[in-house]
């Protein structure tokens, strides 16, 4: 049998380039593979939700803190005191974690209410320490700043009045409004009753919020079951105490209780009512439409608070046992924000 030699020369330089191509790949793999080991080696896991991660960041600090900037969190979390650095957690130890970031962790989850799972997993902490500091956070934070008084002078609020809110209800005090967070449907048949909104048409917690006219938040009290009235929440405050003769507070129509604060010399500033009647004066429309003008300033009060996803979200069995504090915190971290009302509103 005659063979062509060109033609074997040819197979075996195809072969042997091959062989060299195959054993090239794999020692590029295996070079590629000692580097990635090597840098993961060196370079430690790191938590990317670390407050010292935002220090130049403002735009992620506002998104998972509801805080302008790094400077403004270092300021209210200074505004807790050396007491933030005392705790005495739920349970008797924590994880190495510091007073700093266990902040960020707390505002984090008012922030996005991100669950413990994932906190435990962004933090390199077990979701046990995550509800050890949570729950100790809240439980301080609330505690600590009702300590200071947050109910101003008649001065300060009058100093502070935007220009055409003095001209118009020079005597208002505060203006208050209802709201309503959504909790999880509670086992007991009476706390779902009491617990139950008509309004809302699900279980929901309800607090009365009031802000002075010029945007400060100076009143949130204690949470109710969301069947509970303006007018029940009212008579089971301190309000009428608060306020002096001669001041005013300004409120939605259905916050009915000028009777309570009429033997106080308080006024009630809401709009007016049609009852059975088919039409109003022009004078009663025009101040009706002052009044609602003014008091829309509220609303938009407790549209920002909402921005903490957490008093959007409902909150679990856990959660509403701290429905008061939670929502006492959000409307307070409100109040380091820069004011949504112009000094001319």
């Amino acid at each position: 049998m005659k063979i062509d030699i060109d033609e074997f020369v040819n197979e075996v330089e195809v072969t042997a380039e091959n062989e060299t191509t195959t054993i090239a790949t794999e020692n590029d793999q295996i070079d590629f593979l000692k580097t990635f080991e090597c840098s993961s080696i060196q370079t430690p896991r790191q938590s990317i939700l670390y407050a010292s991660c935002f220090m130049f960041d403002d735009a992620a600090m506002l998104f998972y803190t509801g805080l302008a900037n790094y400077e403004d969190f270092c300021f209210v979390l200074n505004s807790l005191g050396e007491a933030a650095f005392h705790l005495n957690y739920l349970y008797n130890q924590v994880e190495l974690l510091s007073i700093e970031n266990q902040f960020m962790l707390t505002l984090v989850k008012l922030r996005q209410y991100k669950t413990n799972f994932e906190l435990s997993r962004l933090f390199d902490i077990s979701e046990t320490s995550v509800t050890n500091i949570w729950v100790t956070w809240v439980n301080f934070m609330s505690r600590q700043w009702k300590e200071v008084c947050s109910w101003p002078k008649r001065d300060l609020v009058n100093y502070f009045c935007p220009s055409d809110f003095k001209l118009k209800f020079p005597s208002t005090r505060i203006i208050v409004d209802g709201t309503e967070c959504p909790i999880k449907k509670p086992r007991p048949p009476i706390a779902q009753q009491s617990t139950y909104s008509t309004y809302k048409n699900r279980n929901t917690v309800k607090v009365l919020v009031g802000c002075t006219p010029g945007g400060y938040i100076s009143y949130v009290s204690p949470a109710y079951g969301g069947s509970a009235s303006d007018r029940q929440i009212v008579e089971r405050s301190n309000l009428m105490y608060m306020c002096n003769r001669k001041d005013s507070i300004m409120a939605d129509k259905g916050f009915n209780v000028q009777d309570l604060f009429a033997t106080r010399d308080i006024r009630i500033n809401i709009p007016t009512f049609f009852c059975k009647k088919n039409r109003m004066s022009g004078k009663t429309v025009i101040n009706d439409r002052k009044i609602s003008s003014k008091r829309v300033h509220i609303e938009r009060i407790i549209g920002l608070a909402k921005t903490f996803k957490i008093l959007k979200s409902p909150l679990n069995s856990t959660e509403t046992k701290l429905a008061s504090d939670i929502i006492y915190i959000c409307f307070m971290l409100c109040n380091f924000r820069k004011c949504i009302i112009s000094k001319d509103a």
